[in-house]
């Protein structure tokens, strides 16, 4: 079997021609159903990429009085949006390109060789964040299902819950992801020892159990000044662009993804004062936002967690608060389970067969 990190490396090659070939030698290529976004990079002699072309490019030139035999660089399109691997992506700049009907976008290095290449039909954004999905947890409530499985290798619909946050992130074009583990690391560990559509996945081993935030401090490189820390075993469909530019805009020093709940009292509740009643209410419901267990984080706001001590993320805002450092709330406004107990992973097992069928 191909590794991922292989068939990355055949996409690119799968998607690159020469110019000294010719049009109906791209005409082939392109009945290819391999071929991201139907896009092929014409490349010189040093693998450069010179120019793009498409069926569209192609019947352009044919219909203008082209040969099939003739050179793919008498039709291919030489002016072409790129983005550099040193320079990275924004949000903004993808979006205007998406926004050209642009299928794909190629990720050239210094030399313009070929490194990479974006999907839009299946990428949402290119977010500058490091993302780290708390996955140490043993899972006690879920028992017997957790007794040799951990809970994020526990299956969804035909994938594992972790799989479901991890395919959702790589949606989103978050390229470094670290999970941390503990109870039966070596399942993770086994799970991502290869990469995930072409991206690696690293895990972090937590020597001990260490809350909800704290093996944080045991991710040795981060890559971007935004870190998303999340909990594992979330079922959620949370927009990680909203949340991230909302996080920018804000100018916050953590964000916390947070769920609308409400409580109702089935009694009239009497508001008193010194002793007198001063109003009744009647039955009363009360809002509330409840922490979703995602959150984003400048990653200097990350010295503030103890070294190998037992930390929770909760912990972390209340320092955060009490050093009058901005903390915000980010409301979710799709679904979001977190799979605790046996009633709730039979409701994302419902949830996504619902998902699935529309």
């Amino acid at each position: 079997m191909m590794a991922a990190g292989q068939l990355y490396n055949t996409m690119i090659k799968n998607n690159t021609i020469s110019n000294s070939a010719t049009i109906l030698d791209a005409l082939k290529l392109l009945n290819d159903f391999t071929v991201v976004g139907l896009t092929l990079f014409v490349t010189d002699s040093s693998n450069r990429v010179v120019g793009t072309i498409t069926d569209g490019d192609i019947r352009r030139r044919l219909v203008g009085g082209g040969a099939l035999t003739d050179c793919v660089t008498t039709a291919m399109n030489n002016e072409f949006s790129f983005y550099s691997s040193n320079e990275g992506e924004t949000v903004e700049s993808f979006h205007q390109i998406k926004k050209r009907g642009i299928k794909v976008i190629p990720i050239l290095d210094e030399e313009l060789r070929l490194v990479g290449i974006i999907d839009t039909a299946k990428q949402k954004s290119v977010l500058p964040i490091d993302a780290i999905l708390m996955a140490g947890g043993k899972g006690e409530r879920l028992r017997p299902l957790t007794d040799n499985t951990p809970k994020p290798l526990l299956k969804v619909g035909d994938k594992t819950i972790i799989d479901h946050n991890i395919d959702r992130l790589l949606s989103y074009g978050i390229k470094h992801i670290s999970v941390t583990v503990n109870y039966l690391k070596e399942q993770l560990e086994g799970h991502f020892s290869k990469p995930r559509n072409g991206v690696i996945i690293n895990t972090v081993r937590e020597p001990k159990f260490l809350g909800t935030i704290g093996s944080v401090k045991f991710v040795e490189r981060l890559h971007h000044d935004t870190i998303l820390v999340m909990n594992s075993d979330l079922f959620t469909n949370i927009n990680y662009e909203d949340f991230y530019l909302d996080f920018v805009r804000s100018e916050a020093d953590m964000s916390v993804a947070a769920i609308p709940y409400s409580v109702s009292i089935p009694y009239g509740i009497l508001e008193i004062e010194e002793g007198s009643i001063t109003a009744l209410a009647e039955k009363p419901t009360y809002n509330y936002y409840a922490n979703a267990g995602l959150y984003l984080i400048k990653k200097e706001m990350l010295s503030l967690i103890p070294d190998n001590e037992y930390f929770d993320a909760t912990d972390l805002i209340e320092l955060l608060i009490s050093r009058g450092s901005k903390v915000i709330r980010f409301p979710i406004t799709g679904y979001w389970i977190d799979i605790g107990k046996n009633e709730d992973y039979k409701k994302a097992n419902e949830l996504v067969r619902h998902i699935n069928s529309n």
